[in-house]
C-alpha cells in the first residue's frame, strides 16, 4: 500500500513517474477555469511526446500542450478560451496542418464517457447526437482503432432500447468509456493521503479522476487529514484514488481557481498574440516554460502586482473590479 511519504512529491517527480510518451492522459478544468497548468508546463518542459489527450471542455491547458508538441491525438467536446480564443489557436492550427487527430463529442457525452470509466462499465446510453455529424464523423479511422487496443472499435453506436416498453421504437446512443492511463486535476485543498476538495463547480473533474488508472492531484493548499475529515461532506476525491499529491500554490495560473484567484486577462491577451505567430510562440515556449525551473518562477514572471489584481475576493470567490477585456 502507498504511504503518505510516497504520495507526497514534487511536480517534476510526479510527471516523470506517471506521464510517459504515448500515454493516454486526461486533464481537468473547463476553458479558463482550474486547468492544471503547473503540470501542463512540466509536461512540456520534460518534452513528453505522442500523448493521446482527453479533456472535457478545456482551454489553456489543451492549447499549450498541443503547441508544445506533446499531443498527437485528442478526444474533446470544446477547446477554447472564451473571448480570448473562441477556438484555441495552436489547437486550431495543428488540426488545420494535419498534425493533430481530433475525435469530438458533445459536452454531455464526454461527461458520460468519464462516468462510464469511473463506474467500470464499457459504455453508457444517451439520446444525444442522433442525426448529427457528431455521430457520423469520426476523427480516428478503423485502421487506427485496430492498431491501438486502448481505443474503442467504434466512436459510438446506435441501438434499440434493449428493454422494450414505451420507448422500444427509439434508438439509443451508446458512448464508450474512457479509462486514461493518468488524469491530472488541480484542486483547492488536499491532504497528504490524497483526499481532495474542489470548491465551486467541479466540472467533470471528479469523473475524470475516478476513471483513471493513476491520478495526480495538484493543490493550492495542503492540509492535515484531520482537517479534511472535519469537513468530509465537501470532499469529492477519496484518498484511495490518488497516486501523487503535489502542493503547488497558483498551480492553475493563468486560468482561474475559485476562492484563490481569477484568470489573468492581461496574460491571455498576450498569449493570443504569442500563439498567432510561429516565431513568437517558439520564443514564448523557451522564455516562459523551458528556461523556467518550476511554477513559482513562472508566477514570478507574472509579478506580485499582477497576481494581486487577480486575487479572489473572499466574499465572492472571484476578483472584484477586474478588467476582463
Amino acid at each position: 500500500m502507498t504511504t503518505r511519504s510516497e504520495k507526497l512529491m514534487d511536480l517534476s517527480t510526479a510527471i516523470s513517474t506517471f506521464v510517459s510518451d504515448g500515454c493516454h492522459l486526461s486533464i481537468g478544468g473547463f476553458t479558463v477555469n482550474r486547468n492544471p497548468m503547473a503540470a501542463v508546463y512540466e509536461i512540456i518542459r520534460q518534452k513528453k511526446r505522442k500523448i493521446h489527450l482527453y479533456a472535457h471542455s478545456n482551454g489553456q491547458g489543451v492549447d499549450e500542450l498541443v503547441g508544445g508538441g506533446c499531443v498527437d491525438r485528442i478526444e474533446i467536446a470544446y477547446g477554447g478560451n472564451g473571448r480570448f480564443a473562441p477556438t484555441c489557436i495552436r489547437f486550431k492550427r495543428a488540426v488545420q496542418e494535419g498534425s493533430l487527430l481530433v475525435e469530438d463529442y458533445s459536452n454531455y457525452q464526454m461527461t458520460l464517457r468519464f462516468l462510464a470509466g469511473a463506474m467500470g462499465v464499457p459504455c453508457l446510453p444517451t439520446r444525444s447526437s442522433l442525426g448529427t455529424d457528431i455521430f457520423n464523423k469520426w476523427g480516428f479511422s478503423r485502421e487506427l482503432r485496430e492498431q491501438d487496443p486502448k481505443l474503442p472499435n467504434e466512436k459510438m453506436v446506435a441501438a434499440d432500447n434493449p428493454f422494450g416498453g414505451w420507448a422500444d421504437t427509439e434508438k439509443l446512443v451508446f458512448v464508450p468509456a474512457i479509462n486514461p492511463d493518468v488524469t491530472i486535476i488541480h484542486v483547492q485543498q488536499a491532504d497528504e493521503l490524497g483526499t481532495s476538495q474542489i470548491q465551486g463547480l467541479p466540472m467533470a473533474d471528479v469523473e475524470q479522476a475516478k476513471a483513471a488508472k493513476h491520478l495526480i492531484v495538484t493543490c493550492e493548499k495542503l492540509v492535515s487529514s484531520h482537517e479534511m475529515k472535519s469537513q468530509s461532506d465537501a470532499n469529492q476525491i477519496p484518498h484511495f484514488c490518488v497516486d501523487a499529491v503535489v502542493h503547488v500554490p497558483g498551480g492553475a495560473y493563468p486560468t482561474a481557481c475559485y476562492n484563490y484567484y481569477d484568470y489573468d486577462p492581461m496574460f491571455l491577451n498576450d498569449y493570443k498574440k504569442f500563439a498567432s505567430d510561429d516565431a513568437m510562440f517558439a520564443k514564448y515556449l523557451n522564455e516562459y516554460i523551458h528556461l523556467v525551473k518550476n511554477h513559482q518562477e513562472r508566477l514570478d514572471i507574472a509579478g506580485e502586482e499582477r497576481l494581486a489584481v487577480i486575487a479572489a475576493d473572499p466574499r465572492t470567490g472571484y476578483a472584484v473590479n477586474l478588467d476582463r477585456k
